[in-house]
């Protein structure tokens, strides 16, 4: 379970960056990175909602 915790942390750390960078600079580095290939963008985007679900699920998204 170590190991898909820490897979879930670094898909919602890269995912709010992203945001971040989306919001700030209109810069989207996912579409950056996977260019046209749509199911790539929408593969990421998927990946990061499953590591929230698995926060949220987990109990420990509010756990300081």
């Amino acid at each position: 379970m170590h190991l898909l915790k820490t897979i879930a942390t670094i898909l919602l750390v890269l995912g709010g960056l992203n945001l971040g960078l989306v919001a700030l600079l209109d810069m989207n580095v996912v579409e950056t990175v996977f260019g046209s290939l749509s199911f790539g963008v929408d593969a990421i985007y998927t990946l990061v909602g499953i590591a929230a679900i698995y926060y949220i699920i987990d109990g420990k998204l509010f756990d300081f």
